[in-house]
């Protein structure tokens, strides 16, 4: 992991680092963070923990990416509708089997090209091809999928894709309390770095014993040992 330097800052890593991630974990505003700060005895301004989310929070996400295994090989497909500045884009998303998000992308279009782009980003970025593609029925990931040459099966449906339209449902609380995105460049960094943070704590608990759920937590506090700024669980 690539380390990083918080030469001139006055307040510690652990403090910094412990108020990026509740900003990130948790659906609060900036305001909200600096209240439950405050509740601690910190006087922390929320334009303070703005400038740390911008000028740490690539660098956390980054690291945390390099700590996660190789997703699963069956990827699901869809884009969602955004409104910045008056206008509607698209937000096409990635998410595999498991719901790890696996990238995302802020395009003006919903058509081949714009499908081709989020498949190339995810080859480039995962370094593997999947073996089943999940979508809805936009011809779009079709002729993407043919131009690249994928093998994969792909699988199409009304119900099939309901793991990508689930996944959105997190993307839409955030946008909710952010009052919507500012721009686009601003919602494709954001949401690149919430992604990271979102995967770590990523865990269907209706489907685990209570004991599997204390040893994930025991495994993130390992985590946070190891790069503490970017899942501090103080």
């Amino acid at each position: 992991m690539q380390p990083i330097s918080y030469a001139r800052h006055q307040f510690p890593p652990e403090m910094i680092g412990h108020a990026v991630w509740l900003y990130l974990r948790f659906t609060l505003s900036y305001r909200d963070v600096e209240e439950l700060l405050a509740k601690r005895g910190l006087d922390i301004s929320y334009e303070t923990i703005r400038r740390w989310v911008l000028k740490f929070g690539c660098s956390y996400a980054r690291n945390l990416r390099r700590l996660r295994p190789q997703p699963a090989d069956t990827w699901h497909l869809d884009e969602m509708v955004i409104r910045i500045q008056g206008r509607h884009l698209y937000l096409w998303r990635a998410v595999d089997s498991e719901g790890e998000i696996l990238d995302m992308l802020v395009q003006s279009r919903r058509d081949k090209g714009a499908a081709l782009r989020l498949m190339r980003k995810l080859l480039k970025k995962l370094g593997f091809a999947p073996k089943v593609l999940v979508t809805d029925k936009l011809r779009s990931y079709g002729a993407a999928r043919r131009e690249l040459g994928l093998s994969a099966r792909h699988e199409q449906g009304m119900r099939r894709n309901n793991r990508a339209e689930n996944s959105h449902q997190v993307i839409r609380r955030r946008e909710r309390k952010m009052q919507r995105f500012k721009s686009p460049m601003s919602a494709q960094r954001f949401l690149s770095v919430h992604a990271a943070v979102h995967n770590l704590f990523n865990l269907e608990r209706n489907l685990i014993f209570r004991a599997t759920l204390l040893l994930f937590r025991v495994a993130v506090a390992a985590v946070a040992k190891h790069d503490r700024p970017c899942v501090s669980t103080a």
